[in-house]
């Protein structure tokens, strides 16, 4: 085994509560300093040396992606009044490029149907007006990543926001689509893009302040410096994130200034280019709420999506001005069974979507001309499969007779459809290839459920090869390597999802779950509220009792069962690798929250006092203080029999710091003799790691490789070819 960089040990002692605690890696968030830099840099070279074995798997698996995938191709178009808009990518190309082409016949809602195989410099359909060129913008930068981007009311402007470094602060650039210049008009430290007022003369924004929280909306006026922008809403409460879009009916310029579990909305007239804001109904401690415009019966409604009636949210409607809570009237009734996750207005139907049963589904009601009774009809979008997963898809247009619906699971790749409100048909636009000869039937998906120490049932869903578990001497199918992925945050859902990376796990032997735990919102708002704050320790029971059901019933075995997690994934597997080390044969823990105590403790980092109702808050209170230390990873790194560890991180990422990590990999090597961890950094990306598609495919196949290694599938070699089953 190389020999590991060694982080020097410099304690800092701090006290809170009467606590005493030690931290001697806290130098190594100084991101300016070249020794830091250089231990970085060290532990880059140390995990490349300790992989170098699998530099010829990376590559295959890498290919692999690369053969699957139909690199040039396009995005099902989207109609914006008199266009369509879609997205072409292009072979050889990390980013790809907008576009959009008029609409030739009004009446028909039928999306054109653009050339697959058209080259890069010819368009694909007639008339293309190509919008952005996303490689043209990213050419010089190590990162590139494009946030909101929006068409003016005129259809003759694009507003659009760029991120080159991976923080997410974006600056904001206006395009004249009728010459292609942009426009003197510049602005910076914007959070996503903007929103167009009725005119194409102005536009609101939100802005970030210290701590990376969005907390001021603007309103921009072209040909004004940013300087001269009028502020219209400021949320001085930490604990608030702000936001601002606009109805689909383009009525209303809405602000969203939302905590963890309590909302408040602020409204403007669009049509007003000096409008004030004003209150819709006061925040209530613990009440969430969101509004849309509809109209219904011939007069103007806020359709309210609310958790005041219960949990799992209610459905009511209200008058467009400022109406307290008690005349809300009910549309949909709050029921435990189902979670009413949004609600999208249009001219003659509502979309909601919501989850039962465990999966996400889209729910139509038909609107009537019957103020007393304003639905119609209410139905649900129905899919075959235990676990297909759909959803409403870009649908933005407020007069549109038809519902974009998307689809997806274990087996099946994303698949667009439309649907005839009216006559109910389903058309097929396009199923996401899977070049090579890929058959859904090759491969299995199952919904598992193991049972938490509380007694609580947790589901899994799983996919595997179907020739992957082949009988043994006793006739049982034999144990097979498992990744088993698990998330458990922010109400969060990890749904059934296919993956073309994940077939080079698959076809060489290896299975992939899900860890459904609590913390995330799979079987809806008690799901979440059952895994944070005082409750959180059932999130990690719950993936430790997934990866013992998954042993305990033939599907595999600890010593190739690998658990994966990323962000609040990451403090997930971090934990699971301190209280059930001898559960895992492996653990990635990507771009983890793992030093979650210190982070809670500064008010001052990204997110920290917005978290308050997720975590708690350590600082003024003793008890959220012992709970975070009780599970924090790196609070708890002891002298254990650890499995390999891997550990992901960006030099960037404004979410959750590298020196999360750096850290936590620095002490487990201190304190745990035998701990054998490796840490990756990339120094040039955010959160979500590197941009582009080329470098997105080389990092997972890094990753990937990794897994099969630990699994014993390193030496595997080609896998089967797809379809080869009988």
């Amino acid at each position: 085994m190389a020999a590991a960089p060694i982080a020097a040990r410099r304690p800092v002692t701090t006290t809170h509560h009467g606590r005493t605690r030690t931290d001697e890696y806290d130098w190594l968030r100084a991101k300016d300093d070249p020794e830091v830099i250089a231990y970085l840099e060290a532990e880059n070279n140390h995990t490349q040396a300790r992989t170098a074995h699998l530099a010829d798997l990376r590559q295959q698996i890498f290919d692999e992606i690369k053969a699957r995938t139909l690199e040039t191709d396009l995005s099902v178009p989207t109609r914006v009044r008199g266009y369509w808009y879609y997205g072409r990518s292009f072979e050889g190309r990390q980013y790809g490029a907008s576009c959009r082409v008029p609409v030739s016949d009004p009446t028909d809602w039928a999306p054109p149907r653009p050339a697959e195989a058209a080259r890069p410099d010819e368009p694909a359909l007639p008339g293309e007006e190509r919008l952005l060129d996303l490689d043209e913008l990213a050419e010089g930068h190590e990162f590139f990543s494009l946030g909101g981007s929006s068409i003016s009311p005129d259809d003759r402007l694009l507003a659009y926001a760029t991120d080159l470094v991976g923080d997410e602060r974006y600056t904001v650039r206006v395009k004249d689509l009728t010459t292609g210049d942009l426009l003197p008009d510049e602005l910076t430290g914007v959070l996503g893009g903007v929103t167009w007022g009725a005119t194409p003369d102005h536009f609101y924004y939100s802005t970030i302040d210290e701590t990376w929280r969005p907390d001021r909306v603007w309103r921009h006026r072209l040909g004004t410096d940013q300087s001269a922008d009028e502020l219209v809403f400021h949320e001085p409460d930490g604990r608030y994130w702000v936001g601002v879009g606009r109805t689909r009916s383009r009525r209303y310029i809405v602000i969203a200034a939302s905590a963890r579990n309590t909302s408040e909305y602020h409204v403007l007239d669009a049509d007003d280019p000096t409008a004030e804001p004003w209150c819709f109904a006061d925040r209530e401690e613990g009440v969430e709420y969101s509004l849309d415009h509809a109209v219904i019966g011939g007069e103007d409604t806020f359709l309210v999506l609310h958790n005041a009636s219960g949990p799992e949210f209610e459905l009511a409607t209200a008058p467009p001005r400022p109406t307290p809570r008690a005349d809300w009237v009910p549309l949909l009734a709050h029921d435990t069974a189902v979670r009413l996750e949004d609600v999208d207005a249009y001219a003659t139907h509502l979309v909601v979507q919501q989850r039962s049963d465990g999966l996400p589904r889209v729910r139509i009601l038909e609107l009537g001309s019957d103020p007393e009774q304003p639905v119609a009809d209410d139905w649900l979008v129905e899919f075959p499969g235990e676990l297909a997963t759909s959803g409403a898809g870009s649908n933005p247009s407020f007069d549109q007779p038809t519902v974009r619906v998307g689809m997806t699971s274990m087996i099946q790749p994303s698949s667009v459809y439309d649907l005839d409100v009216r006559t109910r048909e389903r058309t097929l636009l396009k199923q996401a290839p899977v070049l090579g000869g890929y058959e859904p039937a090759d491969y299995a998906e199952h919904r598992l459920w193991a049972t938490a120490p509380d007694g609580v049932r947790v589901p899994i869903s799983l996919v595997v090869r179907k020739d992957a578990r082949v009988p043994g001497d006793a006739g049982d199918a034999q144990p097979v390597p498992i990744l088993l992925y698990g998330y458990g945050a922010y109400e969060m859902s990890i749904d059934p999802y296919f993956s073309v990376g994940r077939l080079s796990l698959l076809d060489r032997g290896a299975g992939f779950a899900i860890a459904h735990v609590r913390g995330g919102g799979e079987l809806g708002r008690h799901w979440y509220d059952d895994g944070k704050l005082a409750h959180k320790q059932h999130t990690f029971d719950d993936f430790v009792a997934c990866a013992r059901h998954l042993v305990a019933t033939g599907w595999t075995t600890p010593d190739v069962l690998i658990a994966e997690g990323a962000s609040a994934g990451g403090l997930l597997t971090g934990a699971v690798a301190n209280q059930a080390p001898d559960a895992f044969g492996g653990i990635v823990a990507g771009v983890p929250f793992v030093d979650a105590l210190t982070s809670m403790l500064d008010a001052s980092l990204p997110l920290t006092v917005t978290e308050y109702d997720e975590w708690g808050n350590p600082e003024a209170d003793p008890a959220a203080y012992d709970l975070i230390a009780s599970y924090a990873p790196y609070e708890n790194v002891a002298d254990l029999p650890y499995p390999p560890i891997l550990a992901e991180t960006s030099l960037n990422d404004t979410r959750v710091l590298y020196v999360e990590p750096a850290k936590w990999v620095a002490r487990l090597r201190a304190t745990a003799a035998r701990a054998d961890v490796l840490l990756r950094t990339e120094m040039a990306a955010g959160h979500g790691g590197v941009s582009g598609r080329y470098r997105a495919w080389h990092d997972r196949a890094f990753t990937l490789a990794w897994i099969l290694d630990r699994m014993g599938l390193a030496g595997v070699g080609t896998p089967p070819e797809p379809g080869a089953l009988p």
